[in-house]
């Protein structure tokens, strides 16, 4: 394949490379405080796709460019815009000489709406990851739109998850191995020095990478990129933490040839604005670049941003209707200080060298990284003890008035009203009283589960300018995961120790191991996961007159292995040492064409087939017991294409893209308690063969109606549904199911999911967004947007969707409930469309500069009218067949109806910052 797209890419090379003539434009670019040279800052000359970046001297040449009247845009992040008319002629040279450019105090905007990346709201049960990585700085009105507006309500663009868009950092890809998403929380608070992004939107063509069909964004650490000065900044807010403070040197490029740039912050809070979330992070970062020559230069980056964050859960509606929206489950009263039992704890150092070689025809970037460290995710464990959980189903009235209970319904009411949280108090108690009568065993306890990682990158790039239509790139990536994984104990709650035996089916966890466990010993589960990754990607950028076009390939190989530590009691034979090893071999191919049809209008295409391995999160069954792998595993097809027109206008910029996309043969798990009519147990749900369709339409305008006043619209509409009926596996822990149905290893193929033409839960489906900023010619500025969010829906259940659904487990026969057909399930299991709703934010900000100081204020308000909304929601799967859920639904407040995420009210941020 690669072969063929090479003859093919080379063969119309050969066509097109006929002798052009034109003119050059070239200069250099400094700051005008300091007058320092500014490295890739991007000179965009308006209407064309002439596009150039400023090498490491600040340098900039155009060539080949047609006779004609320009209008020459330099970009700089951080500074102000600075646009220049540009007469060409043929083989004339324009020598710009120095152009200066104004640092732009009003970038706290960009500041504090990417602290929406801190914003953790996932949660072990349900699946309502933000998108961050589509919170870049990007300045395309759609995606700005997207990532500072519609992302307070779990929007994803184009309905994609967020392990398609890549993220790099000096050209190595950051996604984790496990779950193919960046983990933005190891670089959180280090706003400052991670500014200075590129951005591949969607499917078009990156220098450093094949990329995802979200995008490709590389961060570049280089300590010369950075601009000279010290800036210092104070924030204040109620949404994640209350105080930040941000600290960053930047020394620029030095006589003895050495740059360096050094940033930390601290963020902190006892609770935002969900009750209970505390937060508590540090972030350091330092870059020292060593110029060996012209050509040549090594940047070495450490980055460290040790977190611990409280989290919180999503809720059903009778919860919400009885507690409000900022409840929170996970916290209790602990000596008059509030104790969550669900902590985030997350230690990753990244260490990464990289050398820089640049000439006029080459970029050659080669980098190595190691990243190591901890993340810990705390909950309360018990056994043979009631549940500490103040929202489980036994401790709520809707449980006992599904059970025509009425009195005792209010009385179950009354007393979770008195005492809706974590009685710690009582919790104690137990475990202390065990100990009073000669059995120090705690039935409590608080532990973590615990993932140490260590992953080494190798990571070479070329970019060479073959000629003045042809650029050549060529990367090349070598990863290895070597992730332990545990369940650690800390906190014994009273109690001496803890007996390690599995809850439900009371057999041992380790049968070579102690049963009786202390704080810091390993306990329940106990393994290594190992990969490998390799990855090269070629790519071919033609550049003429009245088109541009790229031709791009990828090949990866992929391995995992799971290693298993315990020898586990309900899979003695498949439990301990090492797994099957699995292997993947996947290819991608991508091109597109940017036609411009008279230098303001263009029209762009691209289009793409990808293949990837299954994440290393979905190849096991339950990787913390077994080595079982998912039955029929394979790689995912990735198909998608887009098609943009773009307006360039002196005052208008416009950007409209269709676009269609399919998923195929997709890999899930869920894990669950199921009460259904195959069995009752804790359960491993498998979807395998899932696939999906996504297209829509993408919308984005920005209108300068005056020199002061700019208007901005977005629109977002899509239509994200699956498009088959999935198979359906079940693993049942404790062969809770009949003994009739199920195999050796625990498994139940339950068939047919019949999910086809549901929708994919994947935020709303449809945004629209028109906004409006005064900036005043006295630097300050204030600006409004509204927000209209609708077609958002609930994650489905699989396994309600199986035949399993109707069979009655009181017959022993194995026969269906009576009377029960599709038309009378139908309505039941109709899935569930959100409430649309309306955001509103104010942003506004004040700069002032005084002899080379600058002096700034920024003010933020989201959901200004305090909304009350729903970002995301899940079913539950307990009640998995039809006289439980219809139980459960006969007085109209289910105990295991939906879990809902509610968006924050209306909150603040204010920010103050100084730079010289």
């Amino acid at each position: 394949m690669k072969r063929i797209i090479l003859m093919l890419t080379l063969g119309m090379f050969s066509c097109f490379s006929f002798a052009q003539t034109g003119g050059i434009i070239k200069g250099t670019i400094r700051d005008e405080a300091t007058e320092q040279t500014l490295q890739n800052a991007r000179l965009i000359l308006e209407g064309t796709t002439f596009v150039k970046q400023t090498n490491m001297h600040g340098v900039f040449v155009f060539e080949n460019i047609p006779e004609g009247s320009y209008t020459l845009k330099i970009d700089a992040i951080g500074y102000i815009t600075k646009r220049m008319p540009i007469i060409v002629e043929n083989d004339q040279t324009n020598n710009l000489g120095v152009v200066l450019l104004s640092v732009d105090v009003t970038q706290e905007q960009a500041d504090n709406l990417i602290t929406l990346t801190d914003t953790d709201l996932s949660d072990d049960e349900g699946s309502a990851d933000v998108t961050s990585g589509i919170l870049q700085a990007t300045r395309d009105t759609y995606l700005s739109k997207a990532a500072f507006d519609f992302g307070q309500a779990f929007f994803r663009v184009r309905g994609y998850d967020s392990q398609f868009g890549k993220v790099l950092f000096n050209g190595v890809e950051m996604n984790k191995i496990f779950n193919g998403r960046a983990q933005w929380s190891d670089w959180g608070g280090l706003n400052d020095v991670t500014r200075n992004q590129e951005l591949a939107n969607g499917l078009s063509a990156s220098n450093y990478s094949f990329g995802g069909v979200l995008g490709t964004t590389n961060i570049s650490t280089r300590a010369s990129g950075y601009r000279p000065g010290f800036r210092l900044s104070s924030s204040t807010s109620n949404r994640t933490y209350t105080g930040r403070f941000m600290a960053t040197y930047s020394s620029g490029m030095q006589d003895n040839s050495i740059a360096y740039t050094i940033s930390a912050s601290r963020r902190w809070g006892n609770e935002g604005y969900i009750d209970g979330t505390l937060y508590d992070a540090y972030s350091f970062f330092a870059a020292v670049e060593y110029k060996i020559n012209d050509h040549n230069s090594i940047n070495a980056t450490v980055m460290y941003t040790p977190n611990r964050r409280g989290s919180s859960s999503a809720v059903t509606q009778e919860v919400f209707d009885l507690v409000g929206r900022k409840y929170n489950p996970y916290w209790g009263w602990q000596d008059d200080e509030k104790r969550n039992s669900r902590i985030k704890n997350l230690k990753e150092p990244i260490f990464m060298l990289t050398h820089y070689f640049e000439n006029e025809k080459l970029k050659w970037n080669s980098s190595v990284a190691y990243q190591f460290g901890s993340y810990g995710r705390s909950r309360l464990q018990y056994f043979n003890a009631y549940s500490p959980d103040p929202i489980y189903y036994k401790n709520l009235p809707s449980y006992y008035s599904n059970l025509n209970e009425p009195e005792i319904a209010l009385l179950a009411k009354q007393q979770f009203l008195e005492n809706p949280q974590i009685a710690w108090d009582d919790v104690y108690q137990v475990n202390l009283g065990k100990v009073a009568n000669g059995d120090g065993s705690s039935v409590y306890v608080q532990y973590e589960d615990r993932t140490d990682d260590k992953q080494f990158t190798a990571n070479t790039n070329f970019n060479y300018t073959i000629n003045e239509n042809l650029e050549l790139d060529i990367g090349l990536t070598y990863k290895y995961l070597n992730s332990s994984n545990f369940a650690n104990i800390l906190d014994l709650l009273g109690g001496n120790h803890f007996d390690d035996i599995d809850g439900f089916s009371g057999k041992r966890n380790d049968i070579n191991g102690t049963l009786s466990k202390n704080v810091g010993d390993h306990f329940d589960y106990d393994y290594n996961l190992h990969a490998n990754v390799f990855n090269e990607f070629l790519q071919l950028q033609f550049s003429y007159n009245k088109i541009d076009f790229f031709l791009s390939s990828t090949f990866t190989y992929t391995d995992y292995q799971r290693e298993g530590n315990y020898l586990n009691g309900l899979f003695p034979e498949n439990s301990l040492g090492k797994s099957t090893k699995l292997q993947f071999g996947n290819a991608g191919v991508k091109g597109g064409f940017t036609y411009k049809i008279n230098g303001r209008h263009l029209i762009n295409v691209n289009g793409a087939y990808i293949t990837q391995a299954p994440t290393l999160q979905n190849s096991f069954v339950n990787s913390r017991e077994s080595n079982q792998v998912v039955n029929n595993l394979t790689s995912e097809k990735v198909s998608s294409v887009d098609a943009s027109y773009l307006l360039r206008l002196t005052n208008i910029k416009a950007r409209l893209t269709g676009y269609y996309t399919t998923f195929k043969d997709a890999t899930g798990i869920n894990f669950f308690f199921l009460e259904g009519g195959v069995g009752t147990d804790f359960v491993q749900e498998v979807v395998t063969g899932l696939n999906s369709e996504h297209f829509g339409l993408e919308f984005g305008i920005e209108a300068k109606l005056t020199p002061t006043l700019t208007a901005t619209g977005a629109a977002g509409m899509g239509q994200y549904t699956y498009t088959n009926n999935a198979n359906t596996v079940i693993n049942f822990d404790t062969a809770g199911a009949e003994e009739q149905l199920i195999n050796t290893e625990g498994t139940l193929d339950l068939g047919t999911a019949y999910i086809k033409n549901y929708k994919v839960a994947s935020g709303p489906q449809k945004a629209y967004s028109v906004g409006l900023t005064y900036r005043d010619p006295h630097y300050w500025w204030i600006g409004a947007t509204g927000n209209y969010l609708s077609n958002n829906y609930t994650d489905i259940s699989t396994v309600t969707r199986t035949s399993s659904f109707y069979l009655n487990p009181d017959d022993l026969s194995g026969g269906n409930f009576p009377g029960v057909t599709e038309d009378v399930v139908k309505p039941m299991l109709k899935q569930q469309r959100l409430d649309d709703f309306y955001l509103v934010n104010l942003v506004g900000g004040k700069s002032w500069r005084y002899k080379g100081t600058y002096i700034s204020i920024f003010v933020s308000i989201n959901n200004l009218l305090d909304a009350t909304f729903r970002t995301g929601g899940y079913e539950q799967g307990r009640t998995g067949n039809f006289g439980e859920l219809s139980a459960d639904l006969a007085n109209g407040t289910p105990s295991f109806g939906p879990k809902y995420w509610y968006g924050f009210g209306r909150t603040y941020f204010i920010n103050l910052a100084v730079s010289f």
